[in-house]
């Protein structure tokens, strides 16, 4: 009963409605360009689920509840399978996000599976982004700190820095993360001089 609640909770309310029309028997077309509207329309049904889901666990894991975001971002997984592949890349957000919910519920050896996921996805492209390359070493940076594994850290946060400076340029919003993220561990180091000069590069 509690995991329906969570469930509940989490995700279901909101795409409800959503998921007959994409669950559902669907309709029987008589002629190729209905037909081919009827995909179209599903899968326009189908990335609407996703988006939800998607957005739905990341404001839980915002909000500092990442239980109710695993259910949601759970939806978001199996929807994104099923439209895009396994092994698609547009499944590595997902699964990064799936580690960060895990591991902020403590459950080290399922976010590490997820982060698996990621990174193999990440390998097998050849053409893969550095921005989701940057993303994909916060999200090992983030679990590494969470282990206690502070060097393992700073080496993924680094690389996330790098590659976010070449996806977005040097003075970006986006490299600021990785910086404030390495700055925590030099100042839990009691490495004030580094700390404060990436506190201030923030």
């Amino acid at each position: 009963v509690s995991h329906q609640r969570t469930d509940w909770i989490s995700i279901h309310g909101h795409i409800c409605q959503l998921l007959l029309p994409v669950l559902g028997p669907q309709p029987c077309f008589h002629s190729e360009k209905d037909r081919k509207h009827g995909k179209e329309q599903l899968l326009r049904r189908q990335e609407a689920l996703i988006a939800v889901a998607l957005s739905t666990a990341q404001g839980f894991v915002w909000a500092g509840k990442p239980l109710e975001a695993i259910p949601a971002a759970l939806q978001a997984l199996r929807f994104s399978s099923r439209v895009f592949g396994s092994g698609s890349m547009q499944l590595v957000p997902i699964y990064l996000l799936l580690a960060e919910a895990s591991t902020g519920t403590g459950r080290f050896r399922q976010a590490a599976k997820y982060l698996s996921q990621a990174r193999w996805i990440v390998l097998q492209t050849p053409d893969c982004s550095a921005a989701l390359q940057s993303k994909l070493h916060r999200g090992l940076g983030l679990f590494s700190i969470a282990e206690g594994n502070l060097d393992q850290a700073l080496y993924h946060l680094a690389n996330d820095v790098y590659l976010a400076t070449v996806e977005f340029g040097l003075n970006s919003v986006e490299v600021s993360g990785g910086y404030f993220h390495m700055a925590n561990i030099f100042f839990r180091q009691n490495k004030m001089d580094a700390a404060n000069s990436l506190y201030t590069e923030v």
